[in-house]
């Protein structure tokens, strides 16, 4: 699941009210970044546009990893001015740059834009600053999702190759397994979270859908959980639920599968299928 700016660009426009908004993910090396979402701009001159560190508005947002803003970009002198033709081009004149930090790194830069001369303000500047914020956020998921993705790849490798999944490393797939429902569970997107749920039902066996239990997406969450030897308290710690509501969700799976203890629910559920 690659990383998107889309939406964080589409924020810009719809929470500040700025007609043009632009982003771009910073290099590896956190020198540059190259403009890869734009959003209400009437040319191309923004599209690809390579910006470094320390130059221009956003090279001194990524250099000095604060917001900043100017009122009239071409004819502002606290910056280099070496993408004057580009924003000419656009036609856009008070700007301001947001970074997006993840791990106090700077992982992208977010742009809102008029193409008259203003001062921004206060307002247009937090609103631009939870924006960014929420991207970071939207990052971190996404890179941790990445990461359980090539877990669960591994684990695919161990299936086929072991007929009886009681090796060491079996207990690392139930444990990203466990750590990847926990995960969908804090997502907000529906879309994102049938994403999750889909990379970890590739985990479990292959039951056709029609033999194994109707477990509601919290049940098996919390079941999850419990497989790799978490309390209940744990569970509701990761999962932003009351304990109470937990040993609910947990009591549904024991009635669901048939069984009477929390170990017997695991190994039921393992043998229907829905665990690994």
């Amino acid at each position: 699941m690659e990383p998107s700016l889309k939406t964080a660009v589409a924020a810009v426009r719809h929470d500040t009210g700025l007609p043009v908004a632009f982003a771009g993910f910073v290099d590896d090396d956190a020198r540059a970044y190259a403009i890869t979402e734009t959003a209400g701009c009437a040319t191309t001159a923004l599209n690809g546009l390579l910006i470094r560190a320390g130059n221009g508005l956003g090279g001194r947002v990524l250099a000095d990893a604060r917001i900043q803003s100017v009122a009239d970009y071409l004819h502002d002198g606290e910056i280099t001015h070496q993408y004057d033709g580009p924003v000419a081009r656009e036609r856009l004149r008070a700007i301001v740059g947001a970074p997006v930090i993840v791990d106090g790194t700077v992982r992208a830069v977010l742009y809102g834009a008029l193409r008259t001369t203003a001062d921004l303000g206060t307002r247009t500047l937090d609103i631009m600053r939870e924006t960014a914020r929420r991207a970071a956020f939207d990052l971190a998921v996404a890179e941790a999702t990445a990461q359980q993705v090539r877990t669960l790849q591994t684990a695919a490798l161990l299936r086929a190759s072991h007929t009886t999944p009681a090796h060491p490393e079996w207990e690392a797939v139930r444990m990203a397994h466990a750590e990847l429902r926990a995960l969908a569970g804090t997502v907000g997107d529906a879309g994102l979270r049938h994403s999750l749920d889909r990379i970890a039902s590739r985990l479990t066996a292959d039951v056709a859908a029609t033999d194994r239990p109707a477990l509601t997406p919290r049940e098996l969450d919390v079941l999850a959980l419990v497989a790799v030897g978490w309390t209940n308290a744990e569970i509701g710690l990761r999962l932003d639920l009351r304990a109470e509501t937990v040993k609910s969700y947990l009591r549904a799976a024991m009635r669901k599968l048939g069984a009477h203890r929390r170990t017997e629910a695991v190994a039921r559920a393992r043998a229907a299928g829905v665990l690994p």
